[in-house]
């Protein structure tokens, strides 16, 4: 299949696209920085040059997977994630419509389901449960607002067209260490979170390859991507309480495991985040999970997941070497 995948530049792209040429598929990759993966350089939101991409490459399925992130809320205007996380996703699914194709994967994110409430902590019931079906959605920044904006946008070309969607909303998998939380922090910290919000690129990867083979059957659909909690939903009241002593009953050598290594386990887990939808619908499983992480600790290998505090993204690395210039 012809597939071109957005942000082929980028920290999945750099994952997704070996993995879709394994697979058998031809790639062809968009980003506004030039890498490896990257056929063409430009931008989503330049409607003639998606047109011109799809018609000349004969694409056959697109893999949404550029937007602006999260950390370029201090870099750029808000107009600027509306062109390119909303206008942009509109360009590609009516291009994708216009070519024939049959599928569309947009690369969304948890992060639009947290709004005020759920940053600031547990829910009444404990530990906020987070499926597709959680709500209401209000996204607490630009990001959130137009990644939620794209998939409605999604949403409607199926209806009125019939094109096969797929939105997976990723939980965490960048390297670099978190820009809000200091303690614990780097390994620690992702270590927790693939407890209840976090998966591994690869995985993320994987997911994208599974939901692109199952499209047809899928229809149109979210699903949520982060490794599977150890935890059941009427563990939620404790999650927020005392979460060791519920870390203790699915893992019972995690805490000892933890002090070998320096590391503290969470007090307590205010969010959980549950893929089992994608399990069900298109046989999607994270591989690496929180139990990867302490038979790791346990047997002295490494780490099941990537931690890079250096890295730089790729728009940003390129923003600093043309200040350098």
């Amino acid at each position: 299949m012809r597939v071109l995948l957005t942000g082929s530049t980028g920290w999945l792209g750099r994952f997704l696209a070996p993995a879709l040429r394994r697979a058998g598929h031809r790639v062809t990759g968009l980003d506004v920085v030039p890498g490896p993966d990257t056929d063409i350089v430009g931008t989503v939101a330049d409607r003639a040059l998606v047109e011109r991409v799809m018609g000349e490459h004969g694409i056959e399925a697109v893999i949404h997977g550029g937007a602006l992130h999260k950390p370029d809320i201090v870099r750029y205007p808000r107009q600027a994630f509306v062109d390119v996380n909303v206008s942009g996703t509109l360009n590609l699914i009516e291009a994708a419509v216009a070519a024939g194709n049959d599928r569309f994967l947009f690369t969304s994110t948890t992060s639009l389901m947290v709004r005020a409430d759920v940053r600031e902590g547990a829910g009444a019931e404990g530990a906020w449960w987070m499926d597709e079906d959680f709500g209401p959605i209000a996204p607490r920044n630009i990001y959130g607002i137009t990644k939620l904006a794209a998939e409605q946008a999604c949403r409607l070309v199926h209806r009125e067209h019939g094109i096969n969607v797929a939105i997976l909303r990723t939980g965490r998998f960048f390297p670099e260490d978190d820009d809000t939380h200091a303690v614990p922090s780097g390994e620690n910290l992702k270590a927790n979170e693939l407890l209840n919000r976090r998966l591994t690129v690869e995985d993320a990867a994987a997911a994208h390859l599974a939901a692109l083979e199952a499209a047809p059957a899928i229809g149109c659909d979210t699903f949520i991507l982060s490794a599977p909690p150890p935890f059941a939903r009427d563990e939620a009241a404790e999650l927020a309480r005392d979460a060791r002593a519920v870390i203790a009953r699915h893992h019972p050598d995690a805490a000892e495991l933890y002090a070998a290594a320096g590391w503290v386990l969470p007090e307590v887990i205010d969010r959980v985040y549950d893929p089992s939808r994608a399990e069900r619908r298109f046989g999607w499983r994270a591989q690496t999970d929180f139990a990867s992480v302490l038979a790791a600790l346990r047997d002295d290998t490494a780490l099941p997941f990537a931690h890079d505090p250096a890295y730089t993204s790729p728009i940003v690395a390129q923003e600093r070497e043309t200040c350098m210039c």
